[in-house]
């Protein structure tokens, strides 16, 4: 990245996603999934602490593996250090987790120990929601940057947001007092279809990181996974009665408005809704 955004790359990356509300369809975490199989994990650090969940709230799970033993796997943050060659003198951090239940500034103080920002850098996060929109249309990614250079690139413009916030903003917070630029990504996803993972939007996800960076990211994989996601999509529509009515009269209301839920002012609105309908 030579002529990028950002003039050079970040001495620092780090780019987050947490299941949880913030994580419609898988989208986020699955797209930060894909990403530490293309880039080189150096080393992982497990963050896995009672006092941050209410395990009525973020149960544990049981799982059986193949010869019959038994493990429960407890929510957690994993904090992988990765490498990549088209940022080789950038220190790149992916943090997946499950959204914490409790004291979220001592969480966010745990992550900041192990990430150690001791120069500025760059945050994105990435979020999924749920809104009126086609899942034949592109799936639109709605992003708010801090940096100017970000912005003019990008089209991205300052969040004016104001209500409840995910962990998601409170780790933003906390690392732009360290000097750090922050990016927030979301996708806009086909409520009527997201009962399953959506590799479309998480394939829209990572174009967005690679547009912020300005790098390339093998996405080949992905692609074809999005590709098949589309046809089950279109079967779906095609023989789910109520489905195939719904998406007609959201095809129809859209060509009427003028394609609305391309709109990034449209995405907008229903971003600040989703979060707030989320939070109340």
């Amino acid at each position: 990245m030579t002529e990028g955004p950002l003039d050079k790359d970040p001495a620092t990356l780090v780019i987050a996603a947490f299941k949880g509300w913030s994580n419609a369809a898988d989208a986020s975490t699955d797209a930060l999934e894909y990403l530490l199989e293309v880039w080189d994990v150096v080393s992982v650090t497990e963050i896995v602490r009672d006092e941050y969940y209410s395990y009525t709230d973020n149960r544990p799970e049981v799982f059986v593996s193949p010869d019959g033993q038994r493990e429960i796997i407890w929510p957690q943050t994993m904090v992988h250090h990765v490498v990549t060659p088209s940022m080789p003198n950038t220190n790149i951090y992916i943090i997946v987790g499950d959204e914490p239940n409790l004291r979220w500034q001592q969480y966010c103080a745990e992550l900041l120990s192990v990430i150690n920002p001791l120069t500025p850098g760059l945050l994105i996060t990435l979020g999924g929601m749920l809104a009126e929109v086609l899942h034949s249309r592109p799936i639109h990614v709605h992003g708010h940057a801090t940096d100017p250079r970000i912005q003019e690139s990008t089209g991205f413009e300052p969040s004016r947001y104001e209500g409840p916030v995910s962990i998601l903003g409170v780790l933003q917070d906390e690392l732009e007092g360290f000097g750090f630029e922050t990016v927030s990504l979301w996708a806009a996803i086909p409520h009527y279809v997201a009962g399953d993972p959506c590799p479309k939007a998480s394939l829209a996800l990572l174009r967005g990181i690679e547009d912020v960076l300005d790098t390339a990211i093998p996405l080949d994989e992905l692609v074809e996974n999005a590709r098949a996601w589309q046809t089950g999509a279109d079967e779906l529509a095609a023989t789910d009665e109520d489905i195939a009515d719904y998406v007609s009269s959201l095809e129809e209301s859209s060509e009427a408005a003028e394609l609305p839920e391309a709109s990034g002012e449209a995405i907008a609105r229903e971003f600040e809704r989703y979060l707030r309908r989320r939070e109340s």
